[in-house]
């Protein structure tokens, strides 16, 4: 396994279509989650397509700006979306959304793996320490909150 492995997942009551939505809606995150600066995509195939995302990982009054590029695929048979990161720090990261129906709505859970950026030495102790924990971690927390707080407050 590589240096981070983060996992982050939330409850949200309301349907599993609706909730799906949301997380397939990429373009839409910069109007629902404060964190996100933009989404767009570069090309489109099969609800997916390459998507160029843009986010602030906050540190008090301070923003951090954060930028990747991956390769995203929906898979609505099984409620899943992958994301392959292409570009920016984290490529070769690989992201999974997984969201599974229970009694009282729906779990949505997202896992990040990654071996850690190509830094001799410094690099897998980086991504374990601060790139993982802090800026991944940090943003995947911010994003399931937020489309909770989009989806049950239809």
């Amino acid at each position: 396994m590589g240096a981070v492995r983060t996992v982050d997942q939330v409850l949200i009551r309301a349907p599993v279509a609706r909730v799906f939505q949301f997380a397939c809606e990429i373009e839409r995150w910069p109007h629902i989650l404060p964190h996100y600066r933009w989404v767009r995509f570069l090309d489109r195939r099969d609800g997916g397509g390459t998507v160029e995302m843009a986010a602030w990982r906050p540190f008090g009054l301070l923003r951090y700006p954060v930028w990747w590029v991956s390769e995203m695929t929906v898979d609505r048979a099984n409620r899943a979306i992958r994301y392959r990161h292409v570009r920016g720090i984290t490529a070769g990261m690989s992201v999974l959304w997984r969201l599974g129906s229970q009694n009282d709505g729906v779990v949505v859970t997202v896992v990040h793996e990654w071996p850690g950026p190509a830094w001799p030495l410094v690099g897998p102790l980086a991504a374990s320490l601060v790139i993982g924990p802090v800026f991944i971690h940090g943003i995947a927390s911010r994003t399931l909150a937020g489309i909770k707080r989009a989806v049950e407050d239809l």
